[in-house]
């Protein structure tokens, strides 16, 4: 065995994740953009009106430190929060048109980064890798774990 079959499933995602990470994060400079910043105009894209707590478990902080980031994304103009409409202690937070447009003007900028780094991956392997990613974290969330997703 050589030692990339010896080597634990677990590891090399979070490698593989923290070298991603690193290379995302330079290529989003240009965008006036953090990852954990774009993954949350990204996911409050495709949820609207989380809570700061909804936030936070995805992007896998403190409840502070979201609100902290949330804040910054909303003095920029990217995001506006809301009130709950049965709870009043939490307010939904939502992109602003400003916030689409830039996560409309960052996520080429993401794609190449992605598609620079698989470039020696055939489409099938590409396929097979996303596949594995999404059932184990679908087999994790059975389990009843939160997954956070930065």
């Amino acid at each position: 065995m050589n030692a990339a079959s010896d080597a634990c499933s677990t590891f090399l995602v979070r490698h593989a994740w923290l070298a991603l990470r690193g290379v995302v994060a330079e290529a989003l400079v240009q965008h006036d953009l953090s990852v954990a910043q774009f993954a949350s105009l990204l996911m409050l894209d495709e949820v609207p009106g989380l809570s700061v707590a909804d936030v936070a478990r995805k992007v896998s902080t403190a409840r502070q430190s979201a609100n902290e980031m949330l804040g910054g994304l909303e003095r920029a103009g990217l995001v506006e929060r809301r009130p709950h409409p049965t709870d009043r202690r939490s307010q939904q937070i939502f992109l602003t048109g400003a916030g689409r447009a830039r996560l409309g003007e960052a996520m080429p900028t993401v794609r190449a980064v992605e598609a620079r780094l698989a470039a020696g991956f055939t489409p099938e392997e590409l396929a097979v890798v996303n596949a594995w990613l999404v059932r184990m974290t679908e087999a994790a969330a059975a389990d009843g774990e939160e997954i956070p997703t930065l």
